[in-house]
């Protein structure tokens, strides 16, 4: 049950699919107000299309289907079988699911103070296990618009990008470095590898960087056993989640299973990783190392603000040195393939960035506005890889969509995957085209890579500076290849990721 936090007091939400009235419920005009006869054109909320109402069929078909792994593609089938939404319940997921971005739009604009999200259960369960606190992803109502406000002005002002820049473009420059000594050591001119790994170190060292003003020396060949250790951990972790998504975290803790035991373990290390560094960090900062007017990472900006208890700076700190490797590491490789099977696309940016890099002389603040086609090519990317399947919000007052009446306290999710492939949204949908992004169509809400409004990803500045920087200095040097007779597709590890190892073949500029 989602609660929300009004007046210090807290209110629960009717289950999901609507429930009795409550003194935080709005109307939606067309919903019926008080003292105003229904809509009758309205369609009901129990009228609306799919296989919700026998859970037991609802189930062994999506197990039937692939299951969680495969689950973006059944919901793109599940669209071209109902059309722009329909309702879904599989175990005790019970949602609503859309498709266009005008219901989007709807969802969206009326999701209040306190937006709330599907709870990713298996995170909250471990902390309710180990008795830690949550973090701002996994907090609600007043704690958390108040730990969001003292966060966006760490993480998403404006004015903070230039302190993350710097910091960002030391790792891009080490990342690119050891890319010539992979090429080297060929002796054939071109390094063919699976990058993954490899980002996902890369991708390490940038958020620590920037979280803790440390640099962990991974892509100078201080690779440790702990840092490997947190990286196969996080791994685990995402692997570890989707299969709890649709089956309680409680009843697979008592009876010890396996995915179970796998995620704690996990967990576990990535909260003492975390903890080594915000302890050293919060040491330095009581000592006055580094106390002068140079920018060390955002930990020691919210130790110095004071604003939230260190628990709650702790908790919001992991949370986001775990969310950001995975994401930024999978959505660069995404954009690498695309870039290497659209040569044209590639050269286009790359001719982009050095006409940039004329303009701006060096200025890197100004070289990343300075890229709208490199932007677009990242907005490209998130289209048809997105980081996450659906973005989802629990409605607060009752609302139409597509001319159906759907009550507060329902689940609703905007197909993201769906959508980025929908021939009716997206001329030419399978194409990589990131000029789509510039051209006069209206793109209304049609940009939700990050997510939407307060409760969007708060990392998103750091992600978006990091890839840009990376690719500006990638593209700069490199050509990037691959087998093009080698169709990669997806499968969700509560994030999309390929099916098999993406290898690209890097080449330098000469």
């Amino acid at each position: 049950m989602i609660r929300l936090s009004i007046c210090g007091q807290r209110i629960p939400l009717p289950p999901m699919g609507g429930g009795s009235p409550s003194q935080i419920r709005k109307s939606h005009p067309g919903a019926g107000e008080p003292g105003k006869p229904p809509d009758p054109t309205l369609k009901s909320y129990d009228t609306l299309p799919g296989d919700w109402r026998n859970n037991w069929v609802s189930v062994y078909t999506f197990w039937k289907n692939g299951g969680i792994r495969n689950m973006h593609k059944q919901m793109l089938r599940n669209f071209n079988k109902y059309g722009a939404i329909y309702r879904e319940k599989i175990g005790y997921h019970n949602s609503v699911n859309i498709i266009n971005p005008e219901d989007a739009a709807i969802l969206f604009r009326s999701e209040g103070l306190f937006p709330e999200r599907m709870k990713v259960k298996p995170w909250m369960a471990y902390r309710d296990h180990r008795k830690e606190k949550y973090g701002i992803l996994l907090k609600s109502g007043e704690e958390w618009r108040r730990d969001r406000l003292v966060l966006n002005k760490a993480l998403m002002s404006p004015q903070i990008i230039q302190n993350f820049v710097p910091l960002l473009n030391d790792v891009v420059l080490d990342f690119v470095s050891t890319v010539y000594k992979q090429i080297e050591k060929t002796g054939k001119g071109s390094w063919t590898v699976d990058l993954s790994n490899d980002l996902f170190k890369f991708a390490l060292e940038s958020v620590c960087h920037v979280l803790y003003g440390e640099r962990l020396g991974l892509l100078k060949g201080h690779h440790t056993p702990a840092s490997q250790k947190f990286i196969d951990s996080v791994t685990v972790m995402f692997q570890s989640t989707s299969p709890m998504l649709y089956i309680p975290p409680g009843l697979l803790k008592s009876i010890k299973a396996k995915v179970w035991q796998d995620h704690v373990a996990a967990w576990d290390i990535i909260f003492a990783h975390a903890n080594t560094y915000i302890q050293k960090a919060y040491k330095q900062f009581h000592l006055g190392y580094k106390n002068d007017k140079e920018y060390s990472g955002v930990l020691a900006d919210l130790l110095l603000q004071g604003m939230l208890p260190l628990d709650d700076i702790k908790a919001s700190i992991t949370e986001l040195m775990a969310g950001g490797v995975d994401t930024t590491s999978m959505t660069l490789l995404w954009t690498m393939y695309e870039l290497a099977k659209y040569p044209n696309v590639q050269e286009n940016l790359r001719s982009e960035i050095i006409e940039a890099n004329q303009k701006t002389q060096g200025d890197l603040l100004q070289m990343l506005k300075s890229v709208p086609l490199l932007r677009a090519a990242l907005k490209e990317t998130l289209r048809l890889h997105p980081v996450a399947v659906t973005l989802q919000r629990y409605t607060i007052e009752d609302i139409v969509l597509q001319n159906y009446h759907i009550p507060f306290g329902t689940l609703v999710q905007v197909g993201l995957y769906a959508m980025g492939r929908n021939t009716e949204i997206y001329r030419k949908p399978e194409r990589y085209n990131p000029e789509r992004w510039l051209n006069q169509e209206s793109n209304y809400f049609k940009n939700l890579g990050f997510g939407f409004g307060p409760r969007q990803c708060i990392g998103r500045r750091i992600a978006e500076a990091e890839m840009l920087l990376f690719l500006i200095h990638m593209l700069q040097n490199f050509k990037v290849e691959t087998n093009r007779l080698v169709e990669v597709t997806t499968t969700f590890d509560l994030i999309l990721v390929p099916d098999r190892p993406i290898k690209l073949i890097l080449k330098p500029i000469k």
